[in-house]
């Protein structure tokens, strides 16, 4: 383990060491104390993994990306292969997160939203309390298409994007929802959302997709 590994984890131990300590002292049950340790110790994880990022530190992604990242971390367990920060190579804009799967190839940008204004489509318009945000749907979607037009061109066949906003903050009467051509899913609903595409790539088509699309898709930072 490299030093400033060790100088990271050594509070967390202590802390650990500490409830197993006072805990055991307090029931009179050294497995009390352990369970509370492993407890302390689970916490720990959980929270750096929400912080940590392969995006580099200076760039200081957003929680909402953070949280995102976070989930797509056990979604790569299965087998699926993630980017983060892409740039498109001839146009505006960024996709947070590109994706491909089992179920298909997504890419899926990350907000965090006021969660005191309620989120609602009217008559397929997108509203934040009374604030519009289709035009950031519109992006979304133009980033997803010629992600799709790129990786598409390297391949030498045609392939699908599925793009989506992963809303953190305002509540909403929906996990996921379609509205001009992007899905509009619930931030910590991203690993179901991913479950649901109905592609079926196999893992030769999978490492196909992610190989061109790290071609094309360069990292943004």
């Amino acid at each position: 383990m490299q030093p400033a590994s060790v100088r990271r984890w050594l509070p967390k131990a202590a802390a650990c060491l500490v409830a197993v300590l006072v805990l055991g002292l307090l029931t009179g049950s050294w497995r009390v104390g352990v369970t509370a340790g492993a407890a302390v110790l689970v916490g720990f994880v959980v929270y750096t993994s929400q912080r940590q990022s392969e995006v580099p530190q200076w760039r200081r992604p957003s929680s909402a990306q953070r949280r995102t990242e976070a989930q797509l971390r056990v979604m790569q367990r299965f087998g699926y292969r993630v980017l983060h920060a892409r740039r498109i190579q001839d146009g505006n804009g960024q996709i947070d997160h590109f994706i491909v799967g089992r179920r298909g190839a997504f890419a899926i940008d990350s907000e965090s939203w006021d969660k005191r204004l309620p989120l609602r489509n009217k008559l397929e318009q997108l509203y934040h309390g009374r604030f519009s945000k289709n035009e950031r749907i519109d992006e979304a979607l133009a980033e997803a298409r010629n992600a799709e037009r790129l990786i598409s061109q390297e391949l030498g066949r045609e392939i699908k994007v599925r793009p989506a906003l992963a809303i953190y903050g305002p509540s909403m009467p929906w996990d996921s929802h379609r509205l001009r051509g992007v899905d509009i899913i619930v931030g910590t609903k991203v690993r179901k959302w991913l479950r649901s595409g109905k592609d079926r790539l196999s893992e030769e088509e999978i490492e196909e997709i992610y190989q061109a699309a790290k071609k094309v898709l360069p990292p943004r930072y």
